[in-house]
């Protein structure tokens, strides 16, 4: 990184001091040869087909017989005998393998009253080699955590190499949904800079949590956003730091994955045969396709409707409503009256009714009256109300400023880079 010219003619002679000293004269020191019970912890995460003795011998455990017997026994154990993929087991060892304690963190993160806790099976080993067994429950700690890069080849790869969870990467690309198309609109040298939430116990990687600011640059122009509950008094939306919502009020599609075959407008009746008009707009998926709510409402109906078959038609805001038909099955909890939040499930992709293939029917209605979903221009997002601008004011300020030096930080990482 930096060059220096040296005169060695300038430089002031250089003298050695030697002298011995045995090192356990020292108080402080970092292994006392008597000590033979200090802990080798070993970490593994469970994968398919692992059966506990495969996993035992990876944490490098001892007396594999004896344990086995102990956890097949014990009923204080079942949790360990159902061994879930992704999750993590850890086991402390002494100098000769023998067990000192195993953990089995079987339930990482649930949510009780806004805090995060963990469970998990712990196994101790007495001096005679026989275990105890019990289920231990903790908090977790919230850690917050900052991240920047540059996209080189796709925004995973990027956010990867910057350690970021793949979870935060998946909310980063939601809430920037509505200003960047981002299998389209990503290029190389686009950057981003992030702040979000991890939930830890003892130094172990429980689950991540919220995206707390963002930005993205990409095509030289900058997007912006902040996660805003007034300090949980009111319900929690990302907005941009002038205070508007990133939250459309309508979504673009009520699948997440499909293709349109058919548009609104007149065309060739499928099974009639005769020219009508298609008052929505069909999207082709396989049966079982989950179906989602556009925007929040009330369930107006839901059941058979002649040639919709099984259709769900909810009421938005002032005269807006829509309809979603042909589907092979509606969600239990979705009856007339139910409230209902943008994103919520509602039902599964089908082909009841009168369809000659599974699909789903999507209408959007003004005053009842079926209008062409892909081009109307809907009613525009909501900005933060008056009462507390304040205090959002005051939170993008902190976040401007963390974001400034994060700027700073990644314009440095920048010219190394390019002068490595």
């Amino acid at each position: 990184m930096f060059k220096r010219n040296t005169n060695k003619s300038d430089t002031p002679q250089s003298k050695i001091l030697r002298s011995e000293q045995s090192l356990f004269d020292y108080d402080h020191r970092l292994l006392d040869s008597n000590e033979d019970n200090l802990p080798y912890i070993n970490e593994t995460i469970i994968k398919k087909g692992d059966t506990l003795r495969s996993i035992l011998q990876r944490l490098k455990v001892r007396n594999l017989e004896k344990l086995q017997n102990f956890i097949a026994k014990n009923p204080e154990t079942n949790s360990i005998r159902k061994l879930l993929p992704g999750r993590q087991i850890q086991a402390a060892t002494d100098l000769n393998g023998n067990l000192i304690w195993l953990r089995y963190l079987h339930t990482p993160h649930y949510n009780n009253r806004d805090q995060t806790i963990c469970k998990y099976l712990h196994i101790v080993s007495n001096k005679e080699l026989s275990y105890s067994a019990s289920e231990k429950t903790n908090y977790s700690e919230r850690q917050i955590r900052v991240a920047f890069g540059v996209i080189k080849s796709s925004l995973f790869e990027a956010t990867e190499h910057a350690g970021i969870p793949n979870f935060i990467t998946m909310q980063m690309t939601n809430i920037l949904s509505t200003k960047v198309d981002f299998p389209r609109d990503i290029r190389i040298g686009d950057q981003f800079r992030v702040i979000y939430e991890l939930q830890m116990y003892d130094g172990l990687y429980l689950g991540s949590g919220k995206v707390l600011a963002l930005e993205f640059k990409s095509n030289d122009r900058m997007h912006d956003a902040i996660w805003f509950d007034n300090d949980r008094k009111i319900e929690g939306g990302y907005y941009n730091f002038n205070g508007d919502s990133l939250k459309k009020t309508f979504l673009r599609s009520a699948i997440k994955f499909s293709r349109i075959s058919s548009t609104f407008g007149k065309r060739v009746h499928p099974i009639r045969k005769t020219i009508v008009d298609h008052k929505g707009v069909d999207y082709v998926a396989p049966t079982g396709t989950p179906i989602y709510a556009t925007a929040e409402g009330v369930v107006e109906f839901s059941g058979w409707q002649n040639g919709y078959g099984k259709v769900v038609i909810l009421k938005h805001f002032n005269k807006y409503s829509t309809l979603y038909a042909h589907q092979s099955r509606i969600d239990p909890k979705i009856h007339k009256g139910k409230k209902v939040l943008q994103g919520q499930l509602i039902g599964y992709v089908g082909s009841t009714g009168w369809a000659t293939g599974p699909h789903l029917h999507y209408e959007l209605r003004i005053n009842n009256k079926p209008v062409d979903p892909l081009s109307i221009k809907l009613p525009t997002s909501k900005k933060i109300d008056g009462s507390i601008q304040k205090n959002f004011d005051s939170k993008v300020e902190f976040y401007k400023e963390q974001m400034r030096f994060l700027e700073k930080l990644q314009s440095e990482s920048i010219k190394i880079s390019y002068s490595k």
